[in-house]
């Protein structure tokens, strides 16, 4: 079966669909808890698959990289405390289940994928003394409580060496599942332990099962992904191998498949194997699978199943299309698995079953209303931090919790954290900006330059992270969320534009643009300015003069405004010519073709660099948007500024010793970028400013590159 799915079926259009109690409650995050905290001398640390203790009070999450389980205090949910770890004997922790106050612990002790090993430690989580442990005999994976607490089931994995025969099964020795029983207070008798043989059910690779996820229905019985095997298997709380079915293959038409620097949803995909990784039981008879592939497929969606393998709804591309229209698509992603939905889990909220499900390139989280199997209904998509691995539902106080596995730190992006988001009677707060409701798919990111006409609609550019697609996009701000209604692509003698990195946009007055290319000599992409008609046509090119040329850096242009015949260009940081913390502010006469610069002192950088984003003239001043490149807890500038036009006519030919602007400060901007519970991001990049003096403030998000995905599109009132 190949699924087209339709366009009007967006994001907002479901919303619309969805019961008048879920319109009026949302999930908005509250809080978000960088677990470094937890470890502050690991020089990586990770949040993986999480759990909650039974009175909801505390987080549990493995930590791979730093060889601990995590404990975050939730008491008050929306200000977080780290609450210690404890460390494993001899391994790494792959999973983490909770039982009242009893914590579950797989640990991966294996010395060669040859030979597998691992346990199970059960841990009290208030004094962290161990209560047992149990040996599992091979390398655990996923673990699952049966609801009436009777037992705890292990996926052992038993993985293979992807480096070894291409990375493909069978590769000895097999995994099984394992069932442990449970006694009171989670005590755990390892004689009592059942191992269950998975061999022989698969077409794949029978010999090798390499289940991957477990999950335990109201019944007690298991449902447990083979992903390798494309295979799901149902089997009994005594060790009975109930049924098992291939999860099948979908074909899908209209989908990314290039990795081209381009957000091209054109392509098509044929009998791809849906190979699931988690699995979740919506009631008794259903499960619901993430596919995210991994040998040779991943559908980009999820699949619902009756437990004898009848196959009931296919999401086909629809919740990746969901995804590109709020920014969030990852387009170095295109030729392997997309949006790759892996993790997931199931609560009741309001009376309502819902499924999380987790796109770990795309670090989003799809809410979906599961009341009918048959017809899963989108109600959110939710911001996570980088690569959400894990989930939990807190139903009993509204809240649910994302582990997201990512730490960026010694790359300059941000550390690994756990989300937490409540379900509450307000509006969503995210996406603030969204392409939904459009004839056609418009997948957008890395919005970075913006200008705002006289009508209201604001005109913002994607930088070179799209470099084969330049594009205008066309921003109506008068909607909640913020909608891009159109998209202008930038061509060149009727072709797609290369050889450009926009980075700001201003208005000609005659329906046109002028837009600044930052440059990079390394890349060849020239610093220079481009004058670009209604239809996207390049009409005209202005280089920078060899004075500049002679002294420029790969921190170019990064903003540009015109007043009269005068364009005003920012330079980001400092060229090899400026005093330090100087950078430019270039000056260009359209009639006279005559360049000028004037110097914007830039603040002292606490860490890294602080440079300047936007410019933008308004009224009788000149507005800048000034950063530094931090994220998170280490960000500290993140600033609106101005000038008075006046100022500039002290701005002097190139070669002369150029004067210092004495800017004011307008907005601390640090307030605003936490506004959705997240933490600080490092590009504030766009700033457009209304008639009445509002401004409107974007973020750029890196096209999804070792980053969040999240841009945040926000108003300020005018001061």
């Amino acid at each position: 079966m190949t699924y087209r799915p339709l366009m009007l079926t967006s994001a907002l259009a479901l919303i619309a669909a969805t019961p008048a109690l879920a319109q009026e409650m949302n999930f908005n995050r509250i809080a978000s808890f960088p677990v470094a905290l937890n470890t502050p001398e690991a020089e990586e640390t990770s949040a993986e698959i999480i759990a909650a203790t039974g009175d909801g009070l505390t987080l549990v999450y493995s930590d791979s990289p730093a060889g601990v389980i995590g404990f975050i205090d939730i008491t008050d949910p929306a200000n977080p405390v780290a609450a210690g770890t404890f460390a494993l004997p001899e391994g790494e922790p792959t999973a983490v289940s909770a039982l009242g106050q009893t914590v579950f612990v797989a640990e991966n002790t294996s010395e060669s994928f040859t030979n597998p090993s691992g346990a199970l430690h059960a841990i009290d989580a208030r004094t962290r003394d161990v209560i047992a442990s149990c040996d599992l005999g091979g390398q655990p994976d996923s673990t699952a409580i049966a609801p009436d607490g009777s037992f705890i089931t292990v996926a052992i994995e038993n993985e293979r060496d992807e480096d070894l025969g291409e990375g493909r099964v069978p590769q000895m020795p097999a995994g099984y599942l394992v069932i442990q029983p449970l006694g009171a207070d989670g005590a755990m008798d390892c004689a009592a332990q059942i191992r269950v043989d998975l061999t022989g059910l698969a077409e794949i690779a029978p010999e090798d099962p390499e289940p991957e996820f477990v999950d335990v229905n109201a019944n007690g019985d298991i449902a447990v992904t083979l992903q390798e095997n494309n295979h799901i298997v149902m089997v009994s709380s005594a060790g009975e191998v109930l049924s098992h079915f291939s999860a099948g293959s979908v074909s899908l038409e209209g989908v990314d498949t290039e990795e081209e620097g381009a957000l091209t949803f054109d392509g098509q995909l044929s009998d791809i194997p849906r190979e699931p990784d988690a699995i979740q039981w919506i009631d008794a008879d259903h499960v619901v699978i993430a596919n995210e592939g991994d040998m040779d497929g991943g559908s980009r969606g999820f699949t619902v199943f009756q437990r004898d393998g009848t196959e009931v709804f296919e999401a086909g591309l629809a919740f990746e299309y969901a995804i590109a229209e709020i920014g969030h698509y990852p387009e170095g992603r295109s030729g392997n698995k997309g949006v790759e939905p892996e993790g997931m889990e199931v609560g009741v909220f309001g009376g309502v079953p819902m499924m999380l499900l987790l796109a770990e390139r795309a670090s989003v989280v799809g809410v979906y209303d599961m009341s009918n199997p048959a017809a899963p209904v989108l109600l959110q998509l939710l911001p996570s931090g980088i690569s959400p691995e894990g989930a939990i539902a807190i139903s009993s106080r509204n809240l649910i919790a994302t582990a997201n596995e990512f730490d960026g730190r010694e790359d300059g992006a941000a550390p690994a954290h756990v989300m937490i988001y409540e379900y509450q009677q307000a509006p969503a707060a995210y996406p603030h900006l969204t392409s939904a409701g459009t004839d056609s798919l418009i997948g957008w990111g890395a919005i970075s330059g913006q200008v705002m006409a006289e009508d209201g609609m604001i005109y913002a550019v994607s930088d070179s992270y799209y470099g084969m697609q330049p594009t205008i996009f066309h921003i109506d701000a008068g909607q909640t969320p913020a909608r891009i209604v159109d998209a202008t692509r930038i061509t060149r003698e009727g072709q797609p534009a290369q050889l450009m990195d926009l980075e700001g946009i201003a208005l000609d007055g005659e329906g046109g643009f002028w837009v600044a290319s930052e440059g990079r000599s390394d890349r060849v992409i020239p610093h220079a300015i481009y004058h670009i008609g209604a239809d996207g046509a390049i009409e005209d090119t202005i280089a920078l003069p060899g004075d500049l040329l002679a002294v420029e850096t790969r921190f170019g242009l990064e903003g540009i405004t015109r007043v009269g015949d005068m364009l005003y260009m920012a330079v980001q940081r400092p060229w090899r010519d400026d005093p330090a913390n100087h950078a430019k502010v270039l000056g260009y006469n359209l009639g006279s073709e005559e360049w000028s610069v004037i110097h914007y002192p830039l603040t002292e950088p606490a860490t890294g660099w602080v440079g300047l984003s936007e410019i933008v003239a308004h009224g009788d001043h000149l507005y800048f948007v000034e950063r530094d490149n931090q994220i998170a807890g280490a960000a500290v500038t993140k600033l609106i500024t101005r000038v008075p036009l006046s100022a500039l006519e002290a701005m002097v030919a190139l070669g002369e010793t150029p004067a210092v602007l004495e800017p004011e400060t307008v907005v601390d901007l640090m307030p605003y970028l936490t506004a959705t519970g997240g933490y600080v991001l490092d590009k504030v990049e766009g700033l457009a400013i209304a008639a009445d003096g509002t401004m409107w403030v974007s973020t750029d998000n890196d096209g999804v590159d070792d980053h969040s995905g999240e841009t945040l599109f926000f108003a300020i009132p005018a001061q």
